[in-house]
């Protein structure tokens, strides 16, 4: 019995001591180590933005590069350099081109001529027989040839010695019933290269009469052949 109760006070004893040492436990630190790479990365120091330049429009461009180039020209003109940068076929494009420039203000400033103001010979057919009248006008080397089912000409002005060049224009037309021409256009020609025998063409077939016809088209299309003589 007395053996009992001397395990039991042991055994008593040693709890006793088992909670003392997980009472007195210490906390230890614990130290976490970070990567350098981890590390925050400096921000670069902000650099002062220059203000932008703007861009000159194309025309000032151009313009400076045109006002540049003439510069230049004139420094190599007056130059006694045997060196010279522009060459003479270079020199001679130049002056080429200036008057090309020349020629073309000059046609630009010519006065357009006033077609109401020419004055062109007329073929007429008072007191002539019906039947005797041809569509076919003989003008020396010239002719003038019209088309237009069963009208004839009054009056039909005559301009193939107005212009200078030569060639055939035909001048599309149409007539009412009282045989005047309501419309004239010319139709084109390469061949043709004096623009003035166009108009002048359109302008008599516009002063162009025929015979009045009721019994006509109200609108009727028709053609006249202009054969001008080069002067």
């Amino acid at each position: 019995m007395g053996t009992l109760i001397f395990h039991i006070l042991l055994l008593f004893f040693f709890l006793l001591a088992d909670v003392d040492i997980k009472g007195n436990v210490k906390e230890e630190e614990i130290l976490v180590e970070f990567p350098e790479d981890m590390l925050e990365p400096e921000l670069p120091e902000a650099k002062e933005e220059k203000p932008v330049e703007e861009t000159p429009p194309a025309e000032d461009r151009i313009n400076n590069l045109t006002n540049t180039a003439s510069n230049q020209l004139a420094k190599e003109n007056t130059t006694s350099s045997p060196d010279k940068f522009f060459d003479n076929d270079y020199l001679k494009e130049v002056e080429a081109a200036k008057q090309l420039r020349s020629n073309v203000s000059a046609q630009l400033s010519e006065e357009i001529v006033d077609m109401s103001e020419v004055k062109m010979p007329v073929e007429t057919t008072q007191d002539m027989d019906r039947d005797s009248i041809r569509n076919v006008i003989y003008v020396g080397e010239s002719n003038i040839v019209y088309y237009l089912e069963n009208r004839y000409h009054v009056s039909l002005p005559v301009p193939v010695y107005l212009a200078q060049g030569g060639g055939t224009v035909i001048v599309d037309i149409k007539v009412n019933r009282n045989g005047r021409v309501t419309e004239a256009v010319p139709r084109p020609n390469p061949a043709i290269r004096d623009n003035q025998i166009f108009l002048y063409a359109k302008e008599a077939a516009s002063r162009t009469l025929f015979n009045s016809d009721n019994s006509a088209p109200v609108s009727q299309k028709g053609s006249i052949h202009y054969t001008f003589v080069a002067q």
